[in-house]
Order: structure tokens, then sequence, then C-alpha cells
């Protein structure tokens, strides 16, 4: 049995976490992941990056991503004992923006101070992921104890994009 969810109820988990790691593909055909951070406007995920990083190559050659979002778990009041965190993964598709054809508010937003540097705008770009199809989730939208079940622990909910 997988947990219904909404995709109200994933957007707004996808919302409070700011890390991801994207999943890729090199021009080679080698799969290729990156921790990175982001933020959510409009249902689509902004990455700040240099033009001349691996993964903006890497995604101008094939713009079909995966993105994992992992979402902390702690028990209250007991901090040391480890629990696996929840995780929300989808497909995407990405593409590369220059910081001039973004809306101001996104490149302010994710470059805060350093949006007015000019000469650091010129040397990058910011990559727009938009989710496909469904969210696949793990532990999220249920108790802690429910989340030693895998049956129970799973859920799906379509991107409503």
């Amino acid at each position: 049995m997988t947990v219904q969810l909404t995709s109200e109820q994933v957007w707004q988990a996808i919302e409070k976490e700011l890390f991801a790691i994207v999943g890729m593909v090199t021009t080679t055909n080698e799969a290729r992941t990156v921790g990175i951070v982001y933020i959510v406007r409009n249902r689509r995920l902004y990455i700040a990056s240099g033009k001349e990083a691996w993964k903006v190559r890497h995604i101008n050659a094939n713009p079909h991503v995966s993105i994992t979002i992992p979402v902390a778990k702690r028990i209250p009041f007991m901090p040391w004992i480890k629990i696996p965190a929840a995780t929300i993964t989808f497909a995407g598709t990405a593409k590369i923006l220059e910081p001039q054809e973004t809306p101001q508010e996104i490149v302010k937003a994710i470059y805060r101070d350093m949006a007015d540097n000019q000469e650091l705008m010129a040397e990058s770009c910011l990559i727009e992921v938009t989710p496909v199809k469904d969210f696949l989730t793990y532990g999220i939208g249920i108790p802690l104890l429910k989340m030693r079940d895998p049956k129970q622990a799973r859920g799906r909910a379509s991107v409503g994009v």
C-alpha cells in the first residue's frame, strides 16, 4: 500500500528544503550526480551554476535529469538517534538560462547580494528544472514509525505542473 499524497503536499515539502541531488548522463552515456542548492518558483526548481561547469555541459547535451531531495527526519529530544532521511524523487527536463533572460526576482533570490555583480553574472547561468510525470516519495507525510515498513512509507503523487 503506497501513501496517497497530493501534488500540493509534495510541493510544500520540496519548498521547505534547499538541497538536492541531480542525476544526469554525460555525452559518453556515463551516469553522474551532483549536489545542488535550489529555489522553487512556479513549480520549477532553479539552480545557480557557472557556465563552464560540467553539469551545464551535460544538461546542454541531454536535458533529461532526475532529482532526489533528502528530507531529514529526527526524533524530538533525541537528535543523536540516527534516522534515515525521507526522500522525494522525480524526473525532469532541464534548461540552461542566462541571468538576463530570467525574471530578476529569481536571479536575486538565488544569487542574493551577488546578483548585482556584473562580472559574476557574465560567468553564470541558471538551470531551470521542470518536473514531469510523478513524484516518488519515501517517508513523506507519514509518522516516523511507519518508515520502518517500506510498503507503508512509499508514496506517489502527480507533479501537477
